[in-house]
């Protein structure tokens, strides 16, 4: 039932009517806009960086002697990265995992920009495609690495926009589970979640230094 003209004289909190939900509040390291907007641009990032890739794939199948643009010396080779047996993982060009995928993270960040709310079934199975994204993106680095010798740009493009989306929806998940977490748990959440940016810098990190010492060779001409 509606407040009387006397109960909102009373009561200056009834006169404006039901509290606006809070969209600052933190949840995972991010403030929930700061989450929508990071799945709204990566999505974004990731879709532009698969098409792009999935253009380049099929020109090089239609004709072997293409050069793709992204090759640009013996290190940075896409072309040597897409003539993989990798880069056709499940039996069909990786991008196109990256062109069905990278949308519904981005329309997920559009509708949570909106206002849209979503149920914990909804992000269970956003945590389950990140996380495979993620797991399948650290496979290509090991591989490009270790086994094919070549990075491709506009993959990379790919891992850097993969690798934050799911840190900071797992956190997002871990935030909203954090009461019925074994205690322990919950001061690793509590503590990954203040020092969020300092992991996933270790992270890119890591992959830096194992891009700098397997193609050190390569690099080190470029110090004279």
């Amino acid at each position: 039932m509606q407040p009387s003209l006397a109960e909102r004289a009373r009561d200056p909190a009834a006169a404006t009517g039901p509290e606006l939900p809070d969209r600052t509040t933190h949840s995972g390291g991010l403030s929930d806009r700061g989450l929508a907007w990071l799945l709204l641009i990566g999505g974004l990032v990731g879709l532009a960086a698969s098409f792009v890739l999935a253009v380049e794939k099929y020109a090089l199948l239609a004709d072997p002697t293409y050069v793709p643009t992204c090759s640009l010396n013996p290190v940075l080779s896409c072309g040597s990265v897409m003539a993989s047996a990798q880069a056709e993982a499940f039996g069909f060009p990786n991008p196109l995992l990256g062109v069905a995928g990278f949308p519904v993270v981005a329309g997920v960040g559009a509708a949570l920009l909106a206002g849209a709310r979503a149920a914990p079934w909804f992000w269970g199975g956003l945590q389950v495609g990140v996380t495979a994204g993620a797991v399948f993106v650290h496979w290509l680095i090991v591989n490009s690495l270790y086994s094919i010798g070549a990075l491709c740009p506009y993959c990379m493009a790919v891992w850097a926009v993969t690798i934050p989306i799911c840190w900071y929806v797992t956190l997002h998940n871990l935030d909203r589970v954090a009461a019925r977490l074994p205690r322990r748990l919950a001061v690793a959440v509590a503590a990954a979640k203040r020092f969020h940016g300092v992991v996933l810098t270790a992270w890119f990190l890591l992959i830096a230094v194992a891009v700098l010492e397997e193609f050190w060779l390569y690099w080190s001409t470029f110090l004279g």
